[in-house]
């Protein structure tokens, strides 16, 4: 469903989560590809709040360069991408959108953690830089904060992703299911309070909100 959209001004970023055991504690014998570090790679559409892509995987140069080939097989015009300082997206924006893009990277730089009590409140932004690396980019509007939003909505919805408890996947494959019918449900079912519609709607990939039934039907018949 999400083909052709009329996407402008489109937001990227990585979540961290885990597989079975983190990174540091894989040993030699793990299949370091089914466990281990798994980010999702996400984008937003910043007006409509539409979820366009994603993708799980390694935070690597293979996976940044298939999530923005696919989040661009799904736009039908020249759009504004602002992305963190992940260097791999360079290279995946300009093999994906050649000279029809604007891109344009923010780089925040944060407060050191605080020490004592207060040691797991977000840190506070201490600075933020912004670059145009391809085409013209607004830098006005160049931005991060509506994808890092959308990170607590991910972390708030997906059990799997809550910090510090014992809830996390222990098979990527049922990590992806979980990713996706969490996207799915947030794009067709979940009316945005910003939008007050669902963001496929304000996107105009639908004209109704689904329910749950709707959903599961979809997916049933897509398996």
């Amino acid at each position: 469903m999400m083909r052709d959209l009329p996407c402008e001004r489109i937001e990227c970023d990585e979540v961290w989560s885990f597989i079975q055991k983190k990174q540091r504690n894989l040993k030699p014998t793990d299949d370091a590809g089914q466990v281990g570090d798994a980010w999702t790679f996400v984008g937003i559409d910043a007006d409509t709040k539409l979820i366009p892509a994603y993708r799980v995987g390694k935070r690597d140069a293979y996976n940044t360069h298939a999530f923005v080939a696919d989040l661009a097989s799904r736009m039908r015009n020249r759009v504004q991408i602002s992305t963190d300082g992940l260097g791999f997206y360079i290279a995946a924006v300009e093999s994906a959108f050649g000279v029809e893009v604007d891109y344009a990277r923010v780089v925040k730089s944060y407060e050191a953690d605080p020490i004592g009590p207060g040691r797991y409140s977000p840190p506070k932004v201490a600075s933020v830089e912004k670059a145009a690396l391809i085409g013209n980019p607004d830098l006005r509007t160049a931005s991060t904060s509506f994808i890092e939003r959308q990170n607590l909505t991910m972390r708030m919805g997906i059990r799997r992703m809550t910090r510090l408890t014992n809830a996390f996947s222990k098979k990527l494959r049922n990590h992806r299911a979980a990713t996706a019918l969490h996207f799915a449900h947030y794009n067709l079912v979940r009316r945005h309070q910003a939008t007050r519609v669902t963001p496929a709607m304000a996107a105009g990939v639908t004209n109704e909100m689904w329910s749950m039934e709707q959903l599961l039907d979809a997916a049933l018949e897509a398996a």
